[in-house]
């Protein structure tokens, strides 16, 4: 947001003059005034009372969370009354699901006695269930009524849905058949009956799917709603692309910080209090730690041959390192395209076929680089003595064999997960990595065992 517009709404705010202020804020966009509450949070309540009741119901839909619940908070009762009536169904959820059960009680009995049940009923559905974003707010129709009823019949209630680009057609027991784009019945012959225009390719929503199942099927069918069915294939409501985006930028936000290491904010970063922050670091930090101890036992069962040969503890953070790398590559890849949709359970075997050939590759170039490193060294200094070669030669070979590991590791660990039903984003890089350290050891004395009984061990 331009400055000049924040300085001047500043200027309105000191004089108090709420008729100018008004005025000011009725001719920004709604995001204008969005990003206007970012810049003056402390004033975020008087722009919400300041507006009329629509643009403010439009303003405070798409600011975030914790914002919401500060406006909620100060607002004055009557217009809380009219903002929380007017929010639409699905948004009203969304914001319901996150408050606290008192302040729900508050808010719930401002509503309508009509709107109190649809509100109740949408929280009765599990919290990321496609039944807590949809909205009862469409257009349905029946298909032997004419284009020309459809159409009066958009026109008397059209502007209550949530999106009339879309219209449903059920049959006498509210059983969906079919949905029609607008643009097909506007050039329809007004005598034409709907069920000759339907095409039998309907895509549908159970209230019961998550939503990250929602948001693959909006990706891959290029839709602005999708219809939402109970388990008889009734028609309970709609979902739109805009609650949608807002589901995938939440879950994209949860992934990443899964993938971090960390459990998910529920808030923005700086505001998030302190000790919730650590909250949601220590469990992790504390679990990797533990996993992480195992590498000294590891390294204590090695302990006679690492005294004998000091020279392998050179090399212990090159090559736990090389596949936890190798192994958080693999990781965050195969979490991706599962979150895209371009791996299932199903093709585990093609992935690990995959990474046996990639990691294999990966741990040759690597393998040769450490062993052309000792070789290099030989010119300059004795450190690596008369045994140079086969000291290279277990480095290079433990390096093949740790990031071939560290690849397949990373890539079984989240569909392994995700067969358990878990999220595939908690087998986050620093667990990759942590597993792959303690294994990684394991193989690189073996190797050494292998390579050095008789000569140095």
């Amino acid at each position: 947001m331009e400055e000049v517009v924040v300085e001047e709404i500043v200027r309105l705010l000191e004089l108090q003059d709420d008729a100018q202020l008004k005025a000011y804020l009725d001719d920004l966009n709604i995001s204008d005034v969005e990003h206007l509450i970012d810049e003056l949070p402390q004033h975020a309540v008087k722009f919400i009372e300041t507006l009329s009741v629509k643009r403010a119901v439009n303003v405070f839909r798409i600011l975030d969370f914790p914002t919401q619940e500060k406006i909620i908070k100060k607002l004055p009762g009557n217009k809380l009354a009219e903002l929380i009536n007017l929010l639409p169904p699905d948004d009203r959820t969304s914001l319901f699901s996150e408050l606290k059960g008192d302040a729900v009680k508050k808010l719930i009995i401002l509503l309508p006695a009509k709107d109190r049940v649809e509100a109740l009923s949408l929280l009765g559905y599990e919290e990321d269930s496609v039944g807590r974003l949809m909205t009862p707010d469409y257009v349905a129709v029946k298909k032997d009524w004419t284009v020309t009823r459809v159409l009066s019949h958009i026109r008397r209630y059209g502007k209550n849905s949530e999106t009339i680009d879309v219209i449903y057609v059920i049959d006498k027991d509210g059983i969906l058949l079919d949905d029609i784009r607008i643009r097909e019945i506007l050039l329809a012959d007004p005598e034409a009956k709907i069920g000759d225009l339907t095409d039998q390719r309907l895509i549908a929503l159970k209230a019961s799917d998550h939503q990250e199942e929602a948001i693959n099927i909006f990706r891959m069918n290029n839709r602005v709603a999708l219809p939402v069915v109970d388990e008889n294939n009734v028609l309970l409501g709609i979902v739109t692309v805009d609650d949608i985006l807002w589901i995938a930028n939440e879950e994209y936000t949860e992934d990443i910080h899964k993938i971090g290491g960390t459990q998910a904010l529920d808030e923005p970063y700086l505001d998030m209090p302190i000790l919730g922050l650590f909250k949601r670091r220590i469990g992790w930090l504390v679990v990797l730690f533990l996993g992480e101890m195992l590498t000294a036992t590891a390294m204590a069962h090695f302990e006679a041959d690492i005294a004998k040969a000091v020279i392998l503890a050179m090399f212990v953070p090159l090559i736990i390192s090389s596949g936890g790398n190798s192994g958080s590559q693999a990781s965050t890849l195969i979490i991706q395209a599962m979150a895209l949709g371009e791996i299932t359970i199903g093709d585990w075997w093609r992935v690990m076929r995959r990474e046996i050939i990639s990691g294999l590759m990966l741990g040759i170039v690597l393998g040769t680089i450490g062993f052309l490193r000792i070789f290099a060294w030989t010119f300059f200094t004795d450190m690596y003595g008369p045994h140079w070669m086969l000291i290279g030669l277990t480095v290079g070979v433990a390096l093949v064999g740790v990031v071939l590991w560290g690849s397949l590791s990373g890539s079984m660990l989240p569909l392994l997960l995700k067969k358990l039903g878990a999220d595939p984003a908690t087998s986050s890089a620093p667990f990759v990595a942590t597993l792959v350290d303690v294994t990684g050891l394991i193989i690189y004395f073996s190797v050494a065992v292998l390579f050095l009984t008789g000569v140095l061990l």
